[in-house]
């Protein structure tokens, strides 16, 4: 009886363990096929919102693009028929007063000093400026050499950012005394890697135009063997030459130009900025030999190991 009794005991209890096994199954199975439901709706849901945001991140862009264009566009226009209107009073003969011209140079000078060689219209003025016996004379001279000297110093704080440069005094007294003319201390800049050496003989001076004879020879090392590379050029430089449009041509894309600060009775004031190529002038264009060197230089620069 006893193993009887031990036998149905055991029965009834795998007979519990069966069904309370298949119970917990069924549980397991729904409470997972929630939790999948519910992250495939909150992952569904956030497919959704981002797709939302990136198409509206799309539109806005489009839009700002647009509307980017079209103010381009329309300040493009505005720019051509402002550039047009002024310029013709320099080229119809007394079409315009002389202080209108001299406005039209200053307007012409503030919104397009970075793309055109305004040298020969300044020029040109001061000689007519000269000639004239308008009692504004003095004042007309003026305000041309304050537009050109504002204008260089607009265009030396943009290349001082991506360059370096130098100052020097010449002794203008001194000057006229030493024939030959006067050797500035040399200089030595360092642009984008590239060390080169600057040396300056001032030659002469114009002071009723305010202009100065110099000549420039810049030395680059190549190499540790002392092999050096040579440039030399002979030029007036006056407030009339602004450096984004008059420089010279270095290699490996860079441009340096002297600029004349002051031009007082007994002494002038020069500084000579080096600067890389892709800050001159719009019109300046790089030679591709310059541009294939620039390349091979980039990848040089990202092959080497760290």
């Amino acid at each position: 009886m006893a193993d009887e009794q031990k036998k149905d005991t055991w029965a009834k209890v795998g007979l519990l363990l069966q069904s309370g096994g298949g119970l917990l199954t069924a549980v397991t199975v729904a409470v997972l096929g929630f939790i999948t439901s519910n992250y495939l709706k909150e992952r569904e849901i956030a497919e959704t919102a981002s797709r939302e945001r990136m198409q509206a991140n799309e539109t806005n862009v489009r839009i700002y693009t647009e509307l980017m264009s079209r103010r381009e566009e329309a300040e493009s226009a505005l720019r051509k028929d402002m550039f047009v209107s002024m310029i013709q009073s320099f080229l119809k003969p007394g079409g315009a007063s002389l202080d209108e011209r001299v406005l039209n140079l200053e307007l012409l000078c503030y919104n397009f000093h970075e793309s055109l060689n305004l040298k020969p219209l300044f020029v040109h003025l001061e000689k007519e400026i000269r000639r004239t016996r308008d009692l504004a004379r003095e004042d007309y001279l003026e305000r041309v050499y304050k537009v050109a000297s504002e204008t260089s110093r607009k265009q030396m704080l943009v290349l001082e950012g991506a360059g370096a440069k130098f100052d020097r005094i010449v002794d203008l007294d001194e000057l006229d005394k030493t024939p030959g003319g006067i050797a500035l201390d040399q200089g030595v800049l360092t642009v984008e890697g590239t060390k080169r050496y600057y040396t300056m003989v001032v030659q002469e001076a114009d002071r009723e135009h305010r202009e100065l004879k110099v000549r420039l020879e810049v030395s680059t090392p190549v190499d540790t063997t002392g092999a050096v590379e040579s440039t030399s050029a002979e030029f007036w430089v006056s407030f009339f030459d602004f450096p984004m449009i008059d420089n010279i041509r270095l290699g490996r894309d860079q441009r340096c130009a002297v600029v004349l600060n002051a031009l007082e009775e007994g002494s002038a004031d020069i500084t000579l900025a080096c600067f890389p190529g892709s800050y001159a002038s719009l019109k300046e264009k790089p030679y591709y030999q310059e541009v294939v060197q620039n390349l091979m230089r980039v990848n040089e620069q990202t092959s080497r190991p760290r």
